[in-house]
């Protein structure tokens, strides 16, 4: 059967024509990046583990009625997703002091914040990602202020959800990025979760020892990068019966 058509490649996945209208088959490579692509490499079964752990927590809050693209996974690296009309915010949810919050600001990382902090960064490699402010999502058309009242809705809502179930598994959500999209079916549009949620984008540190068990380890060349997206996936009780062994390339659908 010839391979389906590619329509998009990103930085750690590739979107591919749909087995029906309304449909795409989102596949997860092991290419690794890190400061917008200028630190590239690759990690050995990542995109095997990346697939089944979003598969596991894009399912746990479809349960709790947070609406996503997620259908189900065909294969060790390729789900079936709902095809969206990405918004071009990324949003990132803060709980504890990392990264570039703790370098900008000057906060010690690993400080506990008083509240939940919510980001928005405008989905564009040219230019970084710059971060903005609500006011330039509603005024530059990128989301309507409804769009924006169920994205926040929703952002807190997925980070209660996830903090609690990675807590019980003792692991800190210190913070990660989500991406929304417009799903519209028959007359009628809904804000919905979109992309993935894995250790690529979710700054994960183990609650006892605060060590990092996420993208970080590829960023600080902290080795053990393979065997801390298993540990996560160990954790969650989802590691894939066969292994994080490599797959050379997209499977086919029949």
């Amino acid at each position: 059967m010839a391979r389906r058509r590619q329509l998009y490649e990103g930085k750690a996945k590739i979107l591919f024509e749909g087995p029906e209208p309304g449909t795409l088959v989102q596949y997860f490579k092991d290419d690794a990046t890190a400061f917008n692509a200028q630190k590239k490499g690759t990690i050995t079964g990542k995109g095997v583990l990346n697939n089944r752990i979003s598969e596991f927590l894009m399912t746990k809050l479809a349960e709790i009625n947070i609406p996503t693209h997620f259908i189900r996974r065909l294969n060790m690296r390729e789900q079936l997703i709902k095809e969206v009309e990405i918004i071009p915010v990324e949003v990132v949810v803060r709980n504890v002091a990392a990264g570039s919050l703790s370098s900008r600001l000057g906060i010690p990382e690993g400080t506990r914040l008083p509240r939940s902090i919510i980001e928005y960064y405008y989905k564009n490699d040219q230019l970084n990602d710059p971060m903005v402010a609500e006011e330039h999502i509603t005024a530059f058309g990128w989301a309507t202020p409804p769009d924006m009242d169920d994205i926040v809705h929703l952002t807190l809502r997925i980070n209660d959800f996830l903090t609690g179930l990675f807590l019980g598994v003792g692991i800190t959500l210190v913070d990660f990025k989500v991406e929304f999209g417009r799903l519209y079916e028959n007359e009628d549009m809904r804000i919905v979760l979109a992309d993935e949620i894995s250790p690529d984008n979710c700054r994960l540190w183990d609650a006892k020892t605060n060590e990092k068990m996420d993208k970080d380890r590829f960023r600080r060349d902290l080795g053990k990068i393979e065997e801390a997206y298993q540990e996560v996936a160990r954790r969650l009780g989802i590691l894939p019966e066969a292994g994080s062994r490599d797959l050379k390339g997209p499977e086919m659908m029949q």
